[in-house]
């Protein structure tokens, strides 16, 4: 009897572990609870497995060997937890994929930075000719990737929602970027709930495993004293020269002393940036360097490698106003990186779903540089009561065309006008991506 595994959710990580658990000759049941886009149901369709829409069939869960979960679905819902008492394993795509894989996995994780530091990472490697695959929050299926392609590494980036449904992959070398608070809601609002899921990145790495961390961050290095970390640790610093091994500013210059080694990028030839993004080539250049990149080819990758979409993105200057899209911000640390770049005077456009904020942290910041703040979201009363007595004027929008000639009104030349929200953006877009096409879209009609 084949294994039956049953996948919860058909977005793309739910299908390609279709694939693979159809490949490895399991009998495969995708369920979601609402309807499956045409295009995932047609690959779903040709592949040959069971499909269930508009809901979960409990029997059918609790007869499974596994079950796969979409990490967008909540660990707490009652029937997930009546599946774990019945001692059926609840696991994620990365897991799953990370079991029928001999390649080299390179996770990422952290509040913010995440992104870039990936795609920079992936770029690094596909650049010097490495059979490199991108996955976890970011480019295909993981699993899908493990069934279809022969990579010799994957780069991941990996979300605490995904860390939570991974038990025992074993990465090569975990990075975190950094821990500030993000996602309280769904870890009962305890801080340090959402600092042991960023932990769990290095829950299985023994000494010849590499763990990258942020050394200027206070939460990881802390989080990192009080944990059992067996594996080998190189931090990053902007803030001082490191004495051991690891990446840190001296001058105008990025050194990476690894592995008995040493290589500098200066700060001018880097292609992004701005104080986050030479974390983010810290973070990048250290997996790069443990296995032997060329300096020449490194240096190369992070003078040429191009802006990611939403994050920071200058999007136009018009009548000596520059538009920047920076709708990947969801959370508060993210807009400090963003404020903080900018001089000001900044026209801030910020709002949306708010997941536990603390806006403490950018007060000083907001009051210094911020000229305006143009409200986007069905709920604004959490900013104008943490800035209504630092900011002049503070206004209210429901849409995003309505926001762009708002701050359009507001901004006088030299001004900056800058989205990043430091909050989700579920209350009137799809996600972020869709609220920063349509910022670009209605400033390039002005």
């Amino acid at each position: 009897m084949p294994d039956k595994i049953v996948i919860l959710g058909a977005g793309e990580s739910g299908v390609g572990a279709a694939v693979l658990a159809k490949k490895l000759g399991a009998d495969v049941l995708v369920s979601d609870a609402g309807a499956i886009k045409p295009a995932q149901l047609a690959t779903l369709e040709a592949l040959g497995v069971r499909i269930e829409q508009g809901g979960h069939t409990e029997a059918e869960l609790l007869g499974a060997k596994e079950v796969i979960k979409s990490p967008g679905i909540p660990d707490h819902l009652p029937l997930l937890q009546r599946v774990r008492a019945a001692g059926v394993p609840i696991i994620n795509e990365l897991e799953y994929a990370a079991r029928h894989t001999q390649a080299k996995l390179i996770g990422i994780t952290g509040t913010n930075g995440k992104t870039t530091t990936t795609l920079l990472t992936y770029h690094i490697f596909k650049s010097a000719g490495l059979k490199v695959g991108l996955a976890g929050n970011v480019g295909k299926s993981f699993a899908r990737q493990v069934a279809e392609e022969d990579f010799d590494y994957y780069i991941l980036e990996i979300s605490s929602f995904q860390l939570d449904g991974m038990f025992a992959t074993r990465l090569d070398v975990g990075v975190i970027t950094n821990i500030t608070p993000d996602h309280l809601d769904r870890y009962d609002y305890k801080f340090e709930n959402y600092v042991a899921s960023k932990l769990r990145i290095a829950q299985n790495m023994g000494p010849e495993q590499v763990l990258v961390y942020n050394a200027d961050d206070a939460v990881t290095v802390q989080a990192l004293e009080g944990a059992s970390i067996k594996a080998r640790k190189i931090p990053f610093s902007f803030e001082r020269e490191l004495e051991g091994e690891g990446a840190f500013k001296k001058g105008q210059e990025i050194f990476f002393r690894i592995n008995q080694d040493t290589m500098t990028v200066p700060f001018d030839e880097l292609s992004l940036k701005g104080r986050h993004n030479s974390y983010n080539a810290m973070a990048a250049g250290v997996p790069s360097r443990l296995y032997d990149i060329r300096k020449d080819s490194v240096r190369e990758s992070m003078s040429n490698f191009e802006q990611v979409e939403h994050r920071l993105e200058r999007v136009a200057t018009i009548k000596g106003v520059e538009y920047v899209n920076d709708s990947k911000a969801t959370n508060v640390n993210s807009a400090w990186y963003a404020l903080e770049t900018y001089a000001g005077p900044i026209v801030w456009i910020a709002g949306g779903v708010d997941k536990g904020n603390d806006y403490e942290s950018i007060k000083d910041l907001v009051k210094e540089r911020v000229k305006a703040i143009v409200c986007l979201g069905t709920d604004n009363r959490g900013i104008h009561e943490a800035f209504g007595q630092l900011v002049p004027v503070i206004v209210n929008t429901t849409s995003m065309e309505e926001c762009v000639r708002m701050a359009h009104h507001l901004a006088v030349k030299g001004d900056v006008v800058l989205l990043s929200p430091a909050c989700a953006s579920f209350d009137l877009f799809d996600n972020y991506e869709d609220r920063g096409r349509q910022f670009k879209k209605h400033v390039k009609a002005l």
